[in-house]
Parts: C-alpha cells; sequence; structure tokens
C-alpha cells in the first residue's frame, strides 16, 4: 500500500511545487511594473521553422542579415539554454498620447520617445529572474530583449498574451499592440498557458495604411519596404528612390499600421517614467530638426533607441522628408 502511495504523492508534490513558483513569477511580474506575464513549454517550434525558412528565402530580411545567421536557434530555445522547459513572456506598455509640439516636424515612432527599452526591460527581467533563484536553487535562465535570436511575437503568443495580427505585431485583446516584449528562458518546469485565437477578422486596415505595402499579404511583412526597416536598419547613403516620397514624414520607426488598428483604441497610457516623452525632443521645430547637429543628437538621444540609426542615418532620413542631399 505504501508503494502504491508514494508515485501519486510525488506528482502532487511536484505539481505543487509547479504551481507555486508559476503563482510567484505572475505575481512578482506584475509587481515589477509589467502589463502581462505568460509561460509557454519551451519545446522546437517546428511550424515556425517553415514560415522562418520562406521568409528568410524570399530576402523580406533585406540587409538584416543576423537574421539569417543559424535560423535554428530562432526556433528551439534548448540552443540557447541546455534543458530549457518552460519560456516566460512579459509584456511592457509603452503606449503614449502625447503628439509633437511642431505637426511639420519629422516623425518619431512613440516607443523611441523615452529610454530605451532594453535598459528598462532587462533591468527588470535580471530582477524577476534574481528572485526566480532565491526560491529554487540551481534553477538558469537566460534573459532575452531583442539580444539573442528568439521569435519574441510568438512565443507571447504561445503564451497566451495575445495574437500575431495581420501587420506581424503581436495583438492583445485588452490593451492594443503597443507593447515591448521580452523573456526569460528557464530550466524550470512550469504551468503552461493557451495560446490566443485570432481576433482579426475580415479586417485590413494596416494594410491599406501602409504607405510602402510592406504588408505584402496578410501576416507576411516585407521589411524591405517597412519605414521602421527604411529608417532604422537600412544603412545605405541614399533612401531608395522609391520610397522616398512615401516616408509619411518618419524619421524614425513608423506607427502607422498599428495607429489604424482597431484594436489599439484600447490602448492606455503607460506607467513607466522611463518611457515618458522627452520635452525637449517632442517641442522641436522642423527647423531645429533640419539643423540638427551631432553633438545635439547625442545630447537629446544618449539613452534613446533613435541611436540604433545612429547621427548619419537620422541625418539622411531628414534630407529625405525634405527632400535634400544628405548632409
Amino acid at each position: 500500500m505504501i508503494e502504491a502511495l508514494e508515485q501519486p504523492v510525488t506528482a502532487v508534490n511536484s505539481f505543487t511545487k509547479k504551481q507555486n513558483l508559476t503563482r510567484l513569477i505572475k505575481r512578482e511580474a506584475l509587481h515589477l511594473g509589467f502589463d502581462y506575464c505568460g509561460i509557454a513549454r519551451a519545446d522546437f517550434q517546428d511550424n515556425e521553422k517553415g514560415k522562418l525558412e520562406n521568409w528568410l528565402n524570399n530576402g523580406f530580411h533585406g540587409s538584416m542579415h543576423y537574421m539569417a545567421r543559424n535560423p535554428e536557434r530562432r526556433v528551439d530555445p534548448q540552443q540557447l539554454l541546455p534543458g530549457a522547459k518552460s519560456v516566460i513572456s512579459v509584456l511592457l506598455n509603452y503606449y503614449s498620447s502625447r503628439k509633437q509640439s511642431d505637426p511639420a516636424a519629422p516623425k518619431i515612432s512613440k516607443y523611441a520617445f523615452g529610454t530605451d527599452y532594453h535598459i528598462v526591460m532587462i533591468e527588470r527581467l535580471e530582477h524577476l529572474l534574481s528572485v526566480m533563484r532565491e526560491h529554487v536553487p540551481g534553477l538558469e535562465g537566460k534573459i532575452c530583449v531583442d539580444s539573442a535570436p528568439v521569435m519574441e511575437k510568438t512565443w507571447a503568443q504561445r503564451s497566451g498574451l495575445g495574437w500575431i495580427g495581420k501587420n506581424t505585431n503581436l495583438i492583445n485583446k485588452e490593451k492594443g499592440s503597443f507593447f515591448f516584449i521580452g523573456e526569460i528562458i528557464t530550466n524550470a518546469e512550469l504551468e503552461y498557458d493557451r495560446p490566443l485565437q485570432d481576433y482579426c477578422g475580415t479586417c485590413t486596415r494596416c494594410i491599406d495604411a501602409c504607405p510602402t505595402q510592406a504588408i505584402i499579404a496578410p501576416y507576411i511583412l516585407d521589411a524591405r519596404k517597412c519605414i521602421s526597416y527604411l529608417t532604422i536598419e537600412l544603412k545605405e547613403e541614399k533612401m531608395p528612390p522609391e520610397f522616398q516620397d512615401k516616408m509619411n514624414g518618419w524619421v524614425f520607426g513608423c506607427d502607422i499600421c498599428q495607429d489604424v488598428c482597431p484594436w489599439n483604441h484600447f490602448a492606455s497610457e503607460h506607467n513607466v517614467p522611463e518611457f515618458d516623452p522627452k520635452t525637449e525632443l517632442m517641442n522641436m521645430n522642423r527647423q531645429e530638426w533640419e539643423d540638427l547637429t551631432e553633438g545635439k543628437f547625442n545630447e537629446l538621444c544618449s539613452d534613446s533607441p533613435m541611436q540604433r540609426a545612429k547621427y548619419k542615418g537620422i541625418r539622411r532620413n531628414i534630407a529625405t522628408i525634405l527632400q535634400k542631399e544628405p548632409g
């Protein structure tokens, strides 16, 4: 009789540990200011492997050559953390209703209004991982915030935090898509959430609104045509001529496909002080952008996502908008 009871008791204890640790992680994530936290089993993403290969084979990644390096690592968490059992995904809202003061000024994406999200997200995830390790000796974890080959939107979708919309952004049913995504891959076995169904329906507003027709089909983005790619990732001295008249005033990033999404009617102001819009940046007028020097750029954007485009890239984008030679 004792032998017959040992396995069920062990199973109950194991379940209780998973349940308690899962609750602890989600509670601490919310305490740290994350808006949502979900968890998925860290298994091989066979379906995503084919999609990624097709996307890369079509050259849709453009000059982002890092996307094509070791693509198998993007679909297999074991490649990043041997023994991985769970992927914890978190969302952090960055939405702001504030507008730039001069309607004629070059436009920057909402996600670049404040401090670089890498700094904010990594600090909070490091704290979350530290708490996990305090409760589970020997626990291993790898933090990912655009810092590793991870398909972040796919993991967030598998964790029940939203669905991947036709514009290829993750959409949360309660608050839209203005979120940063981060992960912790861990060897801890946890309780797993269910994926959320797609609620885009027949809507095509994001596809119809894109000035460069970068969303070539529902759920397929040709990054080479995307204004965000063109203003940030593309390192050419001049903007490709076919896009020079289609930038819609954007100098860094683009929010068009998110601004027109009906689900972003539910977007609410973020609660992260670091993401508060920088007043001087928001108050720059068109002439000040045109006269922007490298010194002023570094002063304004020392801890901004805009550093990714570098001063040279920003100058090129400004010249494109103003229809002038880069200088």
